[in-house]
């Protein structure tokens, strides 16, 4: 006997990213922001002036990757349950990647489903976090393990919170807007190695040309069946290498720049890329003051490292490598060799 429970989508998940200044906020229900100390002292007063809703809570977390973990959604719930809030709540998002994946993750779970939207204060969530619907946790497998696809009801990008980033933090950033120009479009790639991003103007174009790439990457592929994989360039390496360093010796952007040299050494060696290439996207990252070296301790290691990835599919990783600039493969069945000979060329200080 079978019978057939017929699921069919019909909600519409469409929502805008704003790239402008915070506007008015107003919900008919509970609102908890959540944040992390370091913004909370920077801007959660002004985006509470922007918020009018029955009640707003807010959920004050410790900062840094090492917590994005189930330690700290459960503090999130638990405020969320204290605070009785209920399915008509909201959770707005404010933080970088790490707040933003993980209030996602928390309005994913909270009585099945709440809304959530963002509103991001550093670069790498403009031009990449925020949009898209991943949201997620470590732990010590690995990077992102544990989460689900939840898609914001909304994204609220004001670049005016970008002046208070750390170099380092801005740096970060920009490893996200160099790797889509890469995979995705030589005539961004090129823009990149000369955009002024001391000009206010030229900073908001950054972060319109990196999401509106994404949005279109995720509205053909928003569960990761496809092309939205290609998002992940740079990503397989960047991983181990915050896995190894307990997510504390790098900011995620810096790991994906490592990652990003590491593929583009990979891709030289496969004849997808030439060494003129290689080093043109080398000179950009370093242009932005992004890490561009680390030295592998143990080759083997690191290499099995990689079957924890979320490409991997039955035992075989999948790298995603550019195929010239402005273009991309998907690759699979590398022999284990090449690989290792390109991990190899990284164990040397």
């Amino acid at each position: 006997m079978e019978i057939i429970v017929a699921l069919k989508k019909t909600v519409d998940e469409t929502y805008s990213v704003i790239i402008d200044n915070i506007p008015s906020l107003s919900f008919d229900s509970k609102v908890a922001i959540v944040t992390n100390e370091t913004v909370a002292h920077l801007h959660l007063q002004t985006v509470l002036a922007k918020v009018k809703a029955p009640e707003i809570c807010q959920v004050i977390l410790p900062d840094g990757e090492e917590y994005k973990n189930m330690q700290t959604i459960d503090v999130i719930l638990t405020a969320l349950f204290e605070a009785r809030f209920d399915r008509s709540s909201t959770l707005i998002a404010l933080g970088g990647g790490v707040i933003g994946d993980m209030t996602g993750f928390a309005a994913a779970l909270y009585e099945r489903g709440i809304d959530f939207i963002q509103i991001p204060t550093t670069l790498l969530s403009a031009v990449d976090a925020s949009v898209g619907g991943k949201t997620g946790i470590n732990n010590k497998y690995g990077k992102n393990l544990i989460g689900s696809f939840n898609q914001p009801k909304g994204v609220y990008i004001d670049v005016d919170f970008l002046n208070t980033l750390p170099k380092r933090e801005f740096a970060a950033g920009m490893a996200e807007a160099i790797k889509i120009s890469v995979m995705f479009d030589k005539n961004y790639f090129d823009f990149l190695q000369t955009a002024d991003l001391k000009n206010k103007d030229v900073i908001k174009e950054v972060i319109a040309k990196s999401v509106a790439l994404k949005a279109r990457v995720v509205s053909q592929d928003e569960k990761e069946r496809g092309i939205r994989a290609v998002l992940n360039y740079g990503h397989t390496f960047a991983h181990v290498i915050e896995n190894e360093t307990n997510y504390i010796g790098y900011l995620h952007g810096e790991a994906v720049s490592i990652g990003i040299v590491m593929a583009n050494r990979l891709a030289v060696k496969l004849g997808l890329l030439s060494e003129i290439e290689e080093s043109e996207i080398k000179k950009v990252l370093e242009q932005y003051g992004l890490p561009v070296k680390y030295t592998i301790q143990n080759t083997q290691a690191f290499y099995d490292k990689f079957f924890l990835d979320k490409k991997t599919e039955r035992g075989e990783i999948k790298f995603i490598l550019p195929n010239g600039i402005g273009n991309f493969k998907i690759v699979s069945n590398i022999d284990e060799d090449i690989v290792k000979q390109t991990l190899e060329e990284f164990t040397k200080k």
